[in-house]
């Protein structure tokens, strides 16, 4: 029975995490542009040191929330939530 159960938890995470509104957002403001990513990686990938002024490894050991933003001479990189609707049965 407790098997069975665990399996149901697992069953009802999998469906919550299926339809999931909220996804997280970076957010990359430099020159006065804004630039918006799924992750830091994601931003890393398209922007180096010499623009941003931070590597990767740096600004995930940073530890951005969306109380902390990271920020430079270069630019600002702010986190954020990302809310959208709900996937359609």
């Amino acid at each position: 029975m407790i098997i069975f159960h665990f399996f149901l938890t697992l069953i009802e995470i999998s469906f919550i995490e299926m339809n999931k509104q909220e996804r997280t957002v970076i957010h990359l403001e430099l020159n006065g542009q804004h630039h918006y990513f799924g992750s830091i990686k994601a931003l890393c990938d398209n922007f180096g040191k010499d623009e941003i002024g931070i590597t990767y490894k740096s600004l995930a050991n940073f530890g951005i929330t969306p109380e902390k933003p990271f920020t430079n001479k270069y630019c600002i990189i702010r986190k954020g939530t990302l809310v959208t609707a709900p996937k359609a049965e």
